[in-house]
């Protein structure tokens, strides 16, 4: 009898074991909230599946005073939790259901990328990727409307998603930190993409996503095309005059159509010392502030209502 509760014993042991085991594999892909974007980009490295802190929790359900959830959707050669280690927690804290996603992974590179990299594949397909996303996050939290924040491709990706891919009336608000939604020069580099996309060299080496965003591509005139908003959404825009992608910074800037609102920031009006890169700007306390106001007018009324003015040195 000993014997058999023994092995009972040991038997119940190993499943424990087994359990714990994988809760703390689950627990790994959960990196920790942090305020450097090329620290998180580093440690996103180690695990291709890393999320930050905060988002992805499938339980939760909007609130009266936060009626829709937020899906966070990262740049070009980014990932997830490069890019929102610092904003998802920031935004659960203050109430919202967080989601986010690593979209866009393509293998038809040259280079082996690292494999953490993704937003590479043609905008078009990645608008797809997103709007199954977008589906599976209404399902999951009961809401009508999402609202999304994003950076560089991300904050333009989802007005592709909306014209052309039936979201037009899944996202009340749009918050872009600097988003490609004019295409970029690429600091002068972008006539030399142009100049090579006939032979496909620049997809294979940078990735169909780079020469879609780049100055002279078809892509971008097509995107904007007829007007550069949705009816119902309302767009914010936070750019910073120190952006080294995209560039001239101003590519970024909206013009409201009929039924939309936009609302187009520069960091630096009012904070020279701001200079926040392209990179690190989804780190910056002035940024983080107006995606906040973009996502609620109302956040801190009365309390303290100011933009955060602190230096921010640029990662690059």
């Amino acid at each position: 009898m000993k014997r058999l509760f023994s092995a009972i014993a040991v038997f119940v042991m190993c499943i424990a074991s087994i359990v714990l085991t994988s809760t703390a594999a689950k627990a790994a892909t959960v990196g920790p909230e942090t305020d450097s974007f090329l620290g998180a980009y580093a440690f996103s490295q180690t695990d291709p599946s890393l999320q930050p802190v905060g988002s992805n929790d499938w339980s939760c359900k909007p609130t009266a005073e936060r009626p829709r959830p937020v899906i966070l959707a990262h740049g070009t050669w980014e990932n997830q939790y490069a890019d929102w280690a610092k904003i998802a927690p920031e935004l659960k804290r203050t109430g919202y259901c967080v989601f986010s996603l690593n979209y866009g992974k393509s293998n038809d590179n040259l280079t082996s990328l690292p494999p953490a990299v993704f937003g590479t594949a043609d905008i078009r397909n990645s608008a797809r990727e997103f709007g199954t996303f977008v589906d599976k996050v209404l399902g999951a939290t009961g809401a009508s409307q999402v609202d999304v924040v994003g950076h560089s491709q991300g904050g333009m990706m989802p007005r592709q998603y909306m014209k052309f891919e039936g979201g037009s009336t899944k996202i009340k608000n749009l918050v872009a930190l600097s988003p490609s939604n004019h295409g970029t020069t690429h600091l002068g580099l972008a006539k030399y993409i142009r100049m090579l996309a006939p032979t496909g060299i620049p997809q294979l080496i940078t990735g169909k996503a780079a020469e879609q965003q780049a100055d002279g591509s078809s892509f971008i005139p097509e995107l904007n095309a007829g007007g550069d908003t949705t009816p119902g959404v309302n767009y914010t825009v936070i750019v910073t005059q120190k952006d080294q992608v995209v560039t001239p910074y101003t590519r970024s800037f909206l013009e409201a159509g009929p039924g939309a609102t936009v609302n187009n920031i520069t960091l630096q009006n009012g904070c020279s010392i701001d200079n926040s890169d392209h990179m690190n700007i989804s780190y910056s306390p002035r940024a983080i502030y107006f995606v906040q106001k973009g996502l609620d007018p109302n956040y801190r009324n009365g309390t303290q209502d100011t933009a955060p003015c602190t230096f921010r040195a640029p990662t690059l």
